[in-house]
């Protein structure tokens, strides 16, 4: 089953009915429809982007709904909701679609603005023909749908000597918190029983790191994903308490699923490990309690991953960085344990998912280049450590920094019994350059991060 997604851009002119004189409006979505987009049917689309209006608002999580029935209904109507000075609106308008103006009726969208279910203003935007007629063409695409919930189900096949990771790392929008769930399957190579056990920890913004641990505990077999001593991680909900603390979340997966590594490697557990998200990003609601203040969160973003593999790596680093919008980045950099390969210098997985593409194309492209040449490279220490990478024409340069005091340190050990210790950060600070040439090197896109970044760095 496919579906359809797209990207469009509009600009415009607002008046609230304060009186306020005309504002400039400019609207960057993305549209995801989970089938086929026909113009002769009703189709709906989730739609969310960046929303700015001069002097006013600047949201890059705008989210909502697009109804395209262009000659069902003759209409394309948009309502979205945006955030602008701590307030609340709603942006709802309608393309009227007439077959004696074709350009016109598609291209213009009146729109009027709500807050709180009172008018607040009304406008017009624009689809640039000129400029945005073949990016906007160019940007559909029809991707394979497929359910998350999916990637939840343990992969652990019975065999000895080996472990399985859920996790999930989230920031509150209110108060700039982040928050970490791990649950971890471990199978010993000895072949004991196998164990379940984990951790849930709170990066305040100001104030000490707070964590708790739960497990070990034995491991159930359970076929939709993690549960052990009241901790439950399935498709769409975290529950759990340990200590002081306890949780409990719904989840909206935002995205399609994003393979850090190979995705042939999450079929085929022929590496060491590998990694993906079942979601490329995600939003979180409910709430989160760590002993000293109970968080209420909403629409939260963040995501959930999967590991599985033998153990960790000599040495690692990982990067999860919410860039606004659709915008994701994933890093994951690891020196491996085998004798010959530890001695190499690290390899690194690199995916940019932005306006609907992931770059670079391939996984294997950042770790091995093109015939052993243009391997990503990695320099991992604390507090701080980069990545940087070239293809043919972009080339990226992430730092990412690991403030000691918004640092978790944390040791647990591998199926073989060695010890680890990864060093973790839910607020962490990131910078992120992606250029490309045009005769030069020229700024594509960048992003800083203060605080909302999620890292970690480990070794043993």
């Amino acid at each position: 089953m496919r579906g359809t997604t797209f990207t469009e851009t509009m600009l415009g002119t607002v008046r609230l009915d304060t009186g306020d004189p005309v504002r400039r409006i400019r609207l960057d979505l993305r549209a995801e429809c989970e089938e086929i987009l026909r113009p002769h049917r009703t189709t709906s689309a989730q739609v969310h982007g960046r929303l700015r209006i001069a002097g006013l608002a600047d949201d890059p999580n705008a989210t909502g709904e697009l109804e395209i029935s262009p000659l069902a209904r003759r209409r394309i109507r948009y309502r979205l909701t945006f955030t602008a000075d701590g307030r609340d609106f709603t942006l709802d308008g309608w393309k009227s679609v007439s077959p004696r103006h074709p350009v016109r009726s598609m291209t213009v969208l009146p729109f009027t603005l709500y807050e709180d279910g009172a008018r607040a203003g009304q406008g017009t935007l624009r689809f640039p023909v000129t400029t945005g007629l073949a990016p906007f063409l160019l940007s559909f695409r029809f991707p394979r749908r497929e359910d998350a919930a999916q990637y939840a189900v343990p992969r652990w096949d019975g065999s000895p000597g080996r472990t399985e990771v859920w996790y999930t790392t989230l920031t509150d929008p209110a108060t700039g918190t982040g928050i970490w769930l791990h649950h971890e399957l471990v199978a010993p190579a000895d072949g004991s029983a196998p164990i379940a056990h984990g951790w849930a920890a709170a990066f305040p913004p100001e104030g000490k790191v707070r964590h708790v641990r739960f497990g070990p505990a034995p491991w159930h077999s359970p076929t939709h994903g993690f549960t052990a001593e009241g901790v439950d991680a399935g498709p769409g909900r975290l529950t759990g308490s340990a200590g002081d603390f306890h949780w409990n979340l719904t989840e909206q997966p935002l995205g399609e699923p994003l393979f850090t590594f190979p995705r042939w490697s999450w079929r085929r557990p022929l590496l060491p490990a590998t990694h993906m998200l079942p979601a490329a990003r995600a939003t979180y609601d409910g709430t989160f309690g760590d002993g000293e203040n109970t968080l209420t969160l909403r629409a939260a973003p963040g995501a959930s991953a999967r590991i599985n593999g033998r153990g960790n790596a000599r040495r690692w680093a990982w990067l999860h960085a919410d860039l606004g919008g659709s915008d994701v980045l994933e890093v994951v950099a690891a020196v491996s344990t085998r004798p010959v390969l530890r001695r190499l210098p690290p390899l690194v997985f690199l995916r940019l998912h932005r306006n609907g593409r992931t770059w670079p194309r391939r996984p294997e492209r950042s770790a091995v280049g093109l015939l052993g040449a243009g391997r990503f490279r990695a320099r991992i220490g604390l507090p701080t450590w980069t990545v940087t990478g070239r293809t043919l024409l972009r080339r990226i340069r992430v730092e990412v920094t690991q403030p000691e005091e918004r640092t978790l340190a944390l040791d647990y050990r591998d199926p073989d019994g060695a010890a680890a210790v990864c060093r973790n950060s839910e607020s962490a600070d990131a910078t992120v350059l992606l250029e490309r040439w045009w005769g030069r090197w020229r700024s594509e896109a960048s992003w800083t991060l203060r605080a909302t970044a999620h890292a970690e760095v480990g070794d043993r």
